[in-house]
């Protein structure tokens, strides 16, 4: 089963504030002007890094980094959702007319179905992993949280 968790480092800023940081996704990084901020900004700059990695025609990197200060990010699900469609897309061998053909859906709103930057529907990506021979599992486990936060995000020291 493909994830798209991967380990973050978080470190203080120069200037304040905290710098996130991904060793598996170079491109993925952000800086937070706290630790909840920064939680934030690492999903979103790690959805965006790894977008990139179909429109530049390069594989989408598998997270192997893990280990002692690194907190675990996920993208958000659309986010998985679109990178899994994506992927399944490139290995499945089909055109974009069969996708179509296989949604009910025209060539034109495929070719944004398989748009990096184009926002799609879960419903519609669950879809189209459906006909692509694929399956969106959902899973839920506790949330990384930086050192100094409680796990509701409530700061165990004052600022």
């Amino acid at each position: 089963m493909r994830t798209f968790v991967y380990g973050a480092r978080f470190e203080p800023g120069d200037e304040g504030g905290i710098v996130v940081s991904f060793p598996d996704v170079p491109e993925a990084i952000t800086q937070g002007d706290d630790e909840t901020d920064a939680m934030n900004q690492a999903q979103e700059a790690l959805g965006l890094a790894l977008l990139t990695y179909p429109r530049r025609g390069r594989a989408v990197p598998v997270a192997k980094s893990k280990g002692r200060g690194l907190i675990r990010i996920a993208v958000e699900p659309e986010v998985a959702a679109k990178i899994a469609v994506l992927e399944a897309f490139k290995s499945c061998g089909i055109s974009k007319s069969e996708l179509g053909r296989r949604l009910g859906k025209d060539e034109k709103e495929v070719r944004r179905i398989l748009n990096p930057r184009h926002s799609t529907k879960l419903a519609t990506l669950i879809e189209a992993l459906r006909e692509l021979g694929q399956q969106l599992v959902i899973g839920v486990q506790t949330a990384a949280v930086p050192q100094n936060l409680a796990p509701h995000g409530v700061p165990l020291r004052p600022h």
